[in-house]
C-alpha cells in the first residue's frame, strides 16, 4: 500500500519544480523530501523523478502517478472533511422517539433549531405510540418513565421532569370555581378516555383514584389529549391529563391542579451510547432542558 504522506510530498515537488521549493513550502528539509522520494520510488517501483541538472524533473510516469495522486488527495481531503463533519453532528443522521404531548409542546422547537445549526444533518422523527420493533432503537428519546419504546440498556438516561396531573372541564362546570381539586371530587363525573394505548400515564390515574376509593367512569375513550380536551369543551365530561398536555386549552375550556393526592409523572430523556460525545445529540438535550425550564416559551 502506497504511503499518503510521500504521495503528497511527491505531488508537492512536481506542483513545485524543485525539490528545495517544496521542502520550503512544506517545512521539512530538502534531505528529507529527497529521503521520501526515494522510498516511494522504491515502494512503487518506478523511476518518478530523474536528473535534470543540478535538480530532478518528473518523468512520464511520475507525472502520470502525481496527476492521480492529485485525485486521490482531493478525494482523501473530502473524506477527511466528511469524517470532521460527523465527529462534529453536522452531517448523517439521527433517530428521535418521543410521546404525544412532547411532541406538541417540545419536539417542533426543538427541531427547528437543529435544522437551523445542522442543516446537513436529517432527523428522523417517530411517535413512540406508533413505534414498531422494526424500527430499531432510538438515537435520542423523551418517554415517560415505564414507557420507553426499548429496553435501556446501552443509553444513558436523564429525568427531564416531573409534572402533576390536572383535571380539564368545562368553565362553567361548578369544580371550576375552585382553585384546586380534590380528586374524589371526580368520584361521579363522566370521565373522557385520553389513552387508548393503556400506558402508564393512565395507570398512574388508576393508581391515584384506588388510593380515594374509586375507579374513574370512563364514558368516552380517545386516542390523545387534544381529542379528549374537545370532548371536554364539547361539554361531554371532564379528563385528566398530566399539565404538558393541558398546555394549550380552547375557549371555554380550565384546568384546575388535582389534589390529596396529586397524580404525579416523570419525564426523561435517553441518548444511545454509540452516540455520546456527539454535538447534535448534546444541542438536542440542552434544548429540551431549556423547554423544561420555560414551559410556555415560543
Amino acid at each position: 500500500m502506497l504511503d499518503v504522506h510521500r504521495l503528497r510530498i511527491f505531488r508537492a515537488v512536481v506542483a513545485a519544480g524543485s525539490i528545495n521549493e517544496a521542502a520550503a513550502a512544506l517545512g521539512y528539509t530538502p534531505s528529507a523530501v529527497s529521503q521520501h522520494l526515494t522510498a516511494l520510488q522504491k515502494e512503487t517501483g518506478l523511476a518518478l523523478v530523474e536528473k535534470d541538472g543540478r535538480g530532478i524533473r518528473p518523468t512520464v510516469v511520475g507525472l502520470t502517478v502525481a496527476e492521480e495522486a492529485a485525485q486521490v488527495l482531493e478525494r482523501l481531503a473530502e473524506l477527511e472533511s466528511l469524517v470532521n463533519d460527523l465527529r462534529l453532528g453536522r452531517v448523517g443522521s439521527l433517530s428521535v422517539s418521543y410521546f404525544a404531548s412532547a411532541g406538541a409542546a417540545w419536539i417542533p422547537p426543538v427541531i427547528a433549531a437543529i435544522t437551523r445549526e445542522y442543516p446537513r444533518l436529517r432527523v428522523d422523527l417517530r411517535l413512540i405510540e406508533l413505534a414498531h420493533d422494526a424500527s430499531g432503537d432510538p438515537d435520542v428519546e423523551i418517554y415517560v418513565e415505564g414507557a420507553a419504546s426499548t429496553p435501556l440498556r446501552g443509553y444513558d438516561v436523564e429525568q427531564l421532569l416531573t409534572e402533576p396531573y390536572v383535571v380539564v372541564l368545562p368553565e362553567d362546570h361548578p369544580l371550576a370555581a375552585r382553585e384546586q381539586v380534590d380528586l374524589v371530587a371526580l368520584r361521579d363525573e363522566q370521565w373522557v378516555d385520553n389513552d387508548v394505548s393503556r400506558g402508564p400515564c393512565r395507570q398512574t390515574i388508576l393508581d391515584a383514584c384506588s388510593v380515594v376509593g374509586f375507579s374513574p367512569g370512563f364514558h368516552i375513550e380517545t386516542h390523545d389529549y387534544p381529542t379528549a380536551i374537545s370532548f371536554v369543551a364539547a361539554g361531554v365530561g371532564i379528563t385528566v391529563l398530566p399539565l404538558l398536555g393541558a398546555a394549550t386549552l380552547p375557549a371555554g375550556v380550565v384546568s384546575r391542579p388535582l389534589i390529596n393526592p396529586t397524580p404525579m409523572r416523570t419525564i426523561s430523556v435517553r441518548t444511545r451510547h454509540a452516540v455520546r460525545g456527539n454535538p447534535a445529540v448534546e444541542r438536542i438535550t440542552e434544548l429540551l432542558r431549556n423547554r423544561v425550564a420555560t414551559p410556555l416559551a415560543a
